[in-house]
């Protein structure tokens, strides 16, 4: 642990705090930033390379333990909440964040190889809400997830307000970043066996709760506003959506998402 005590905002080892705005640069450079007491807590736990930490003198009474221990060489930042809230551009209500490496994506043998069956995989296809993105991830660890295969147009978990709403989930979940879902999907259910279930608001055929989730599948789940993309749809093997009252024709892929795999769980634990 190197604590160094920052007086100047312009110092150059605070950069990957004064670009939080821009997190295509920090996809770029590998790295990725958690925020807040808990995330940040369960990021040193999690034995993730941690590179340095930004916080103020009172958490870093708190967290000198923590740090010390800490395998990795951590550089620690202290500055007055104030100064730290004129670095990072906004806000901070806790006064903590981190900055962290993206860990080396798991591919899609290794998950196979690793995951005991029945399978439980999660796919997206064209998310890009960081929010709800860490909010299902948070979900996928909650239900037993065994992996989150990010399709080639949705966004990536580890950008910061999807790390902070997983609530540090991500830090200890498989993701299998793909160039191509459809065809990822067409292989699951030929060489794996593994059936693709979509998460879609207008089927018309199939209730979620009369679909077979006893055995080995992956779930889909779409973009926001325009759903699963009509590739990735004729590449699953079925289309199921939740039951509603009238009124309501669908939910946020969030909150869909907490409903899907939960289900999952109820059939498998009969």
């Amino acid at each position: 642990m190197i604590i160094t005590e920052v007086h100047d905002v312009t110092d150059v080892s605070l950069e990957p705090y004064r670009t939080l705005r821009r997190p295509l640069e920090h996809e770029e450079q590998g790295i990725f930033v958690a925020e807040g007491e808990k995330v940040v807590r369960r990021l040193l736990e999690s034995g993730l390379p941690v590179l340095s930490v930004l916080l103020t003198p009172e958490w870093l009474e708190t967290y000198k333990s923590n740090l010390s221990e800490n395998k990795f060489s951590i550089q620690v930042f202290v500055a007055p909440k104030k100064l730290v809230e004129s670095i990072v551009g906004f806000n901070l209500h806790q006064g903590i964040m981190a900055v962290a490496r993206i860990p080396e994506p798991a591919s899609l043998k290794e998950l196979l190889a690793k995951s005991p069956a029945p399978n439980l995989f999660v796919a997206i296809d064209g998310m890009t809400n960081a929010e709800n993105l860490g909010v299902l991830v948070r979900n996928c660890a909650a239900f037993g997830v065994q992996g989150l295969l990010v399709g080639e147009t949705s966004s990536s978990p580890y950008l910061r307000r999807a790390v902070r709403n997983s609530m540090g989930a991500v830090f200890t979940m498989p993701v299998v970043p793909l160039t191509d879902l459809a065809e990822t999907l067409r292989h699951l259910r030929s060489i794996d066996g593994i059936r693709s279930i979509a998460a879609h608001p207008h089927a018309t055929g199939g209730s979620l709760y009369k679909a077979n989730l006893q055995q080995s599948c992956c779930i889909v789940f779409g973009s926001e506003g325009e759903g699963i993309s009509p590739r990735v749809l004729e590449a699953c093997d079925e289309a199921v959506a939740i039951p509603m009252y009238h009124g309501v024709d669908s939910l946020n892929v969030a909150s869909a998402s907490a409903v899907f795999l939960a289900e999952v769980r109820r059939q498998r634990e009969k």
